[in-house]
């Protein structure tokens, strides 16, 4: 039996897979008859790079797709194609029909993967809009802090050296005409 999986690649907590089309029995990481394409889920939304074509090919041959490879291939509408191709060979509907249906469905799959990348880079860009305005908050609360300590320790410093000369000034003027009498 042949089977459509994934195959680790990548290092540790960083793994990417490859989409492969391979005996049953073979590995998960061994001997492959195809690569089909490549699969990253560390990416937000998962970055998803399949030859629609080859493995539609291989779905029709028969080869069975894995859990995670057929949400991926119902996701990229590989799933759907191989559908509507089944209701064609059977005669329910006609090929221009099933072409235009496989169209409409692509289109709004597309502009639902558009919106949700804009989303994220939207909510991405407010984050950082927040966190820098936070952090030039707390830099104008420092700077106050430091201004106030400075205000507070100039203040207290100038008029005790001004007082010192001056109390020392009139004692030494009063203690010399006693000393002279």
């Amino acid at each position: 039996m042949v089977k459509i999986r994934l195959a680790r690649r990548g290092r540790k907590k960083l793994a990417m897979f490859d989409v492969i089309v391979a005996d049953a029995r073979s590995p998960r990481d061994g001997k492959f008859i195809e690569k089909i394409g490549t699969y990253n889920p560390l990416t937000d939304p998962a970055s998803i790079n399949l030859d629609e074509q080859k493995a539609f090919d291989w779905l029709m041959k028969g080869a069975q797709p894995s859990d995670t490879v057929k949400r991926m291939l119902s996701y990229r509408g590989v799933m759907l194609k191989k559908h509507l191709q089944i209701g064609v060979v059977k005669g329910a509907i006609t090929q221009d029909q099933a072409n235009t249906k496989l169209e409409e469905w692509l289109k709004s799959k597309e502009s639902k993967i558009q919106s949700k990348v804009e989303t994220l880079s939207k909510s991405k860009q407010d984050a950082l809009k927040t966190r820098k305005e936070a952090e030039t908050k707390i830099k104008e609360a420092r700077l106050e802090a430091i201004r106030k300590k400075a205000e507070v320790v100039t203040p207290v410093i100038a008029p005790a050296e001004s007082e010192t000369p001056a109390s020392e000034t009139p004692a030494a003027e009063t203690s010399a005409p006693e000393a002279q009498a």
